[in-house]
């Protein structure tokens, strides 16, 4: 009988495990490469906003990053984590805090695309003393570090109290960092008002299409403590919102919109229109989006030109454009080529469609093959008439029948209405 002596079992063993750990490694790198080469073919390769950039100098391959994605932005090409899927990439900074060596960090924009942040300090004060940011203008659209940037800012604010009869603080808007900051003024027993230009709170997830999935991790918010959400509808996320506030008897004055800002005694006054406040600070809780970007043809303001689809039962049997090349113009076009009677076309000036989610691509695949949506590439809106839509269409006029026109090619930034309170806007181009 042969008697092996023990190192050998454990060199077989060892180089069995070596072998396993390698062809993992192998398969990985094969999935991650796939990924990659999707998201350059489908034009899927600037990220939105916030994003990891990581240092192939630092960075030792662990995959800790890529497990700590859910979104599946990071993978492994030649033994180094690498952004192969951008555009899904919504800025939690999983990735950063999982990385064992600090290979990462966070930037906004690249150097191709340049995004305008205004300037923050770490306070959440702007340049200017007493005007305060947080949420999504200043970057950051993820629901749960919105409300956190919401309270933090409050906390902030809380230092610099007013001593006279004027308000501590007026806060604009009512989505996740501005219900977050109420809350926190309210805990906090400030003086304080907080307007919303809309009829209802939820600030940009009230414009998302109706059903629209929102992914979100837990988030903590004064008075409620921590609320656990996970994966969830807009109706359900406003209908948490909402809940909230009618809880704690929040104070907000619906359809109020921030017009001007002066100054005056050391502090501001905020004009609404129809209200004046004086106040020792400002916390500006707005989204990005600002005022809808518009195409300035002939006929855009009739009633039936919109610039975002809510409910697409509204538009059951009509002949329906939507106009943009960007996944809200895909997911609206998709959503109302699917209600009974509508016909629907998707017009969009470049020749292909660019940074668009593969999921948006094949849905849209779908609904043109079965016939209920028409695509019109290379095409621009020349004019909008009560019936129907003039194109020019690859050089040549295009006339549709038409009963409603969605607008979906984004807004543009409240960068004038931030200069004129002297805050200073940056353009990032890979930048912290």
């Amino acid at each position: 009988m042969t008697h092996y002596p023990l190192w050998s079992l454990y060199a077989v063993l060892l180089t069995l495990i070596l072998c396993l750990y390698v062809r993992r490694q192998r398969q990985r790198e094969t999935r991650s490469r796939s990924a990659l080469q999707r998201a350059v073919e489908a034009g899927l390769t600037e990220p939105p906003s916030l994003h990891p950039v990581v240092d192939p100098n630092l960075c030792m391959g662990s995959g800790a990053c890529t497990r700590a994605c859910p979104e599946g932005t990071l993978g492994i090409v030649n033994g180094k984590a690498y952004l192969i899927n951008p555009t899904v990439c919504i800025g939690h900074a999983a990735c950063a805090a999982a990385c064992p060596v600090e290979a990462i960090k966070l930037v906004f924009g690249s150097a191709r695309r340049g995004i305008d942040i205004p300037y923050v300090k770490p306070s959440f004060e702007t340049n200017v003393p007493g005007i305060y940011i947080a949420g999504e203008l200043g970057g950051m659209g993820l629901i749960r570090k919105a409300a956190e940037q919401g309270r933090q800012a409050m906390e902030s604010i809380s230092k610099n109290r007013a001593h006279r009869q004027e308000l501590d603080v007026v806060i604009v808007g009512a989505g996740p960092a501005g219900i977050s900051a109420t809350l926190a003024a309210m805990e906090r027993e400030l003086r304080f008002v907080t307007i919303e230009q809309e009829a209802s709170l939820g600030g940009t997830v009230y414009h998302y299409p109706r059903n629209k999935i929102v992914m979100t991790q837990p988030i903590t918010l004064p008075i409620v403590g921590k609320a656990k959400l996970g994966e969830i509808s807009k109706e359900s996320l406003l209908e948490f919102w909402q809940g909230i506030v009618d809880r704690t008897r929040m104070p907000i004055h619906y359809g109020e919109r921030l017009v001007k800002v002066g100054t005056a005694d050391g502090g501001f006054v905020v004009n609404t229109g129809g209200n004046e406040y004086r106040c020792r600070s400002i916390l500006l809780a707005i989204g990005r989006r600002g005022t809808p970007r518009k195409l300035d043809v002939p006929g855009e303001e009739l009633s039936k030109v919109v610039y975002r689809m809510v409910d697409p039962e509204q538009y059951q049997g009509k002949r329906v454009l939507v106009v943009g090349g960007g996944d809200s113009a895909i997911e609206a076009a998709v959503a109302i080529a699917g209600e009974a009677g509508s016909h629907v076309t998707l017009s969009y000036r470049g020749a292909a469609f660019n940074r668009v989610k593969q999921q948006n691509r094949e849905r849209m695949a779908a609904a043109q093959q079965s016939g209920r949506l028409q695509l019109a590439y290379n095409s621009t809106v020349k004019r909008i008439e009560e019936k129907r839509a003039l194109l020019e269409h690859d050089g040549r006029s295009l006339a549709l029948d038409n009963d409603s026109v969605i607008v979906c090619a984004g807004g543009v930034l409240p960068t004038p209405m931030l200069k004129e309170m002297g805050i200073m806007v940056e353009t990032k181009y890979g930048t912290a």
